[in-house]
Order: structure tokens, then C-alpha cells, then sequence
């Protein structure tokens, strides 16, 4: 969803940089951004980690309200 590309791009990370740190992949990734998914609990950590944000700031950033 925007909310994950916002703060992807805020850290100047493409999606393939963001999946190769996160472990996560570009798929995913791409699927959140485009609101097709919602990341499972453990693939937001990842994310969150790998953005240096809480699990709890990205679950916000991801919901419908954030776009």
C-alpha cells in the first residue's frame, strides 16, 4: 500500500533492495504496496526491521486510512 512505499522510498530503497534486506520477496512486496495482500505478522516484522520502524508504526501505515 502507499504507506509501505512511502516509507520505502523515504529510505531510498527500491523493492528489491527492501526484499534482499528483509528477506522478503519483491512479490510480496509489491503486492503489499499495491493493496493486494496484507503481510502476514512475521513478513511485517521483517519489513518493519529491515525499515528501522516498529511492526505496530508499519500495521498503521497499511491500513486503509493511510492512503
Amino acid at each position: 500500500m502507499a504507506g509501505l512505499r512511502a516509507l520505502r522510498e523515504s529510505r531510498l530503497l527500491s523493492q528489491r533492495e527492501l526484499a534482499l534486506k528483509s528477506g522478503v520477496s519483491q512479490t510480496t512486496i509489491v503486492n503489499t504496496e499495491l493493496g493486494k495482500i496484507r503481510p502476514h505478522p512475521s513478513t511485517l516484522r521483517k519489513l518493519a526491521q529491515a525499515l528501522e520502524v516498529d511492526p505496530a508504526e508499519l500495521a498503521i501505515h497499511l491500513t486503509p486510512q493511510a492512503q
